[in-house]
């Protein structure tokens, strides 16, 4: 996003051409550049992350992206800014994975819409700093020379300041996964991890316990100690965890000697895992969804890109025949369009918490998403004729269409990334979903600002500057209809991962968490109990139970 205010002036000034109508379609290339490599490598992202777990993939990512940023800064001409964007898009496989990670976090299908409202409005913050750090620093020696005087670095490398600006926050966040980020991978999330460890040593430096504190973890010291007695004869031993509470520590215990013969716990051998290929996660209506997604993000990203040079381009002189052929932009600097585009960021956060949520659970997720689409091409025929507008009235018609761009958008990526994860067969495959969908709208990112930069340019050669937006609204029409076959099912994923017939037979199932809750309720039983008027310890009573 950071790119969008400055990368006409950029490409302008490689000085590739003349022709200021072929500028497009050098800034539709260096566009697609990122959107494409991650495409080629979404996919084996999402396989990596099913692998080595989620943290890695993302921390790996926002590495990837600081480096192709550096590169970007620095590019003297088009192939090497091509070569950047292209780094950046290779490294970076977060988009699949940090979806994945929201689903194996929410489980609760009510909680969906805000938990997945959270991403884009992560989102939506950068793009109101992205558009604002880049349309600020660029050309520094020109906005700010006192600071920035002329022969320095900043004047041989013009565009290189808000890259690096933004390579230094990445790095930030770099540190900040590898301390604080938990892995979120169900087969992964229990193994050690040091940066986890080193992020909470440095925490108990800087933070100090209230005596309310002490007194909680004294308490949770002797209640371990109190359990010891019933494990000293019992192999193999039970386990701990304080993974669910900061203050409390859960106890859940194993007891598998008192387990009657033919019982198994979950997760064991007695079970045997139901199989989840590649073929098998991709059902119907899996396909339908990412294919949805991949006619959003071409038009969405076609926007993003055309709305920049279209405030750019100088007006013109040229005579109007209405309806169709005219030509001509709004000639804004990149400062006013970073603004702009920064008030739209600041919107869109907005949109994204307060009024996704109520407007999915009125609508509902898959009405809500056929909504935006039946009436988003208005939108796509309209943009063009803002420059028709009087004077006075150009700019509060720019910002009413960023408004209803970025309202269209907040409420339909949030309702597809729904759609897509409860039509999901199985957790195990979600990574390898998520990644083939993050692939998807990636190409779909990579096409659409090259294809419309042609077409944009063809039609500024005949004299149209709204055939490159009417060509996006029949994507975008496209994109509704096929929205009519996609179906709203109920989260099919299966989160033991096992069913009813894959049981080995004359095996039990047995929930080590109803076993907790059982030890657990027992804890107000007298000490001793008698049964058949034989007295008993009480330890012995909580495992007869079973």
């Amino acid at each position: 996003m950071s790119i969008f205010p400055y990368v006409y002036y950029m490409i302008r000034s490689f000085k590739i051409t003349s022709d200021t109508r072929q500028i497009a379609v050098y800034a539709g290339l260096v566009t697609s550049a990122f959107a494409f490599t991650e495409f080629l490598s979404g996919v084996a992202w999402g396989r990596i992350s099913d692998k080595v777990g989620r943290k890695p993939v993302l921390i790996a990512g926002l590495a990837g992206t600081a480096l192709s940023m550096l590169v970007f800064g620095f590019a003297p001409n088009l192939p090497v800014a091509l070569v950047g964007r292209a780094l950046g898009g290779f490294l970076n496989g977060n988009q699949g994975v940090i979806a994945t990670t929201v689903a194996e976090i929410v489980t609760v299908k009510e909680h969906q819409p805000l938990a997945y409202s959270i991403m884009p409005f992560v989102w939506c913050l950068g793009s109101i700093l992205g558009p604002t750090i880049g349309g600020a620093l660029a050309q520094p020696c020109e906005s700010f020379p006192t600071l920035f005087p002329r022969g320095t670095l900043f004047d041989q490398f013009p565009f290189l300041l808000p890259n690096i600006v933004c390579a230094v926050v990445l790095a930030l966040g770099v540190v900040v996964g590898v301390l604080f980020l938990e892995e979120t991978h169900e087969e992964l999330k229990s193994r050690r991890d040091f940066g986890i460890e080193a992020g909470r040593w440095l925490l108990g430096h800087f933070q100090t316990k209230s005596a309310d504190q002490i007194i909680v973890d004294k308490a949770g010291e002797a209640n371990l100690q109190e359990h010891f007695p019933l494990l000293e004869d019992e192999e193999p031993p039970g386990y701990r965890t304080t993974e669910n509470s900061p203050c409390q520590p859960s106890t859940p215990f194993r007891y598998p000697n008192t387990l009657p013969a033919n019982a198994k716990m979950k997760g064991g051998k007695g079970f045997k895992s139901k199989p989840r290929g590649v073929r098998k996660a991709f059902t119907k209506q899996v396909i339908l969804n990412i294919a949805g997604v991949g006619l959003l993000a071409y038009h969405s990203i076609s926007f993003d890109q055309l709305m920049p040079v279209f405030l750019s381009e100088p007006s013109s002189t040229e005579p109007i025949s209405l309806p169709f052929r005219f030509t001509g932009g709004f000639g804004l600097s990149s400062k006013t369009i970073g603004f702009m585009l920064s008030v739209q960021g600041v919107y869109s956060m907005l949109a994204q918490v307060c009024l996704f949520p109520l407007a999915s659970r009125y609508f509902g997720n898959l009405k809500l998403f056929r909504l935006i689409l039946m009436t988003w091409p208005l939108l796509y025929i309209l943009v063009p004729y803002l420059v028709l507008l009087p004077q006075r009235l150009q700019m509060p018609g720019i910002y009413l269409c960023l408004l209803w761009k970025i309202t269209a958008q907040c409420f339909s990526f949030p309702s597809n990334a729904i759609l897509l994860r409860n039509s999901a067969p199985s957790l195990l495959v979600l990574g390898v979903i998520n990644g083939a969908s993050a692939s998807t709208a990636s190409l779909a990112r990579a096409l659409g600002p090259s294809v419309n930069g042609l077409i944009h340019s063809w039609g500024l050669e005949i004299g149209s500057t709204g055939v490159a937006w009417w060509a996006c609204g029949v994507v975008c029409l496209g994109g509704a209809l096929e929205s009519l076959w996609i179906e709203e099912v109920e989260d099919q994923i299966d989160y033991a991962d096992v069913e009813d017939e894959e049981r080995l037979p004359d095996e039990a199932l047995i929930d080590p968490l109803a076993i907790d809750a059982a030890i657990n309720a027992t804890r107000d039983l007298p000490p001793r109990v008698e049964e058949g008027g034989v007295q008993i310890p009480t330890s012995d009573s909580k495992l007869k139970l079973f």
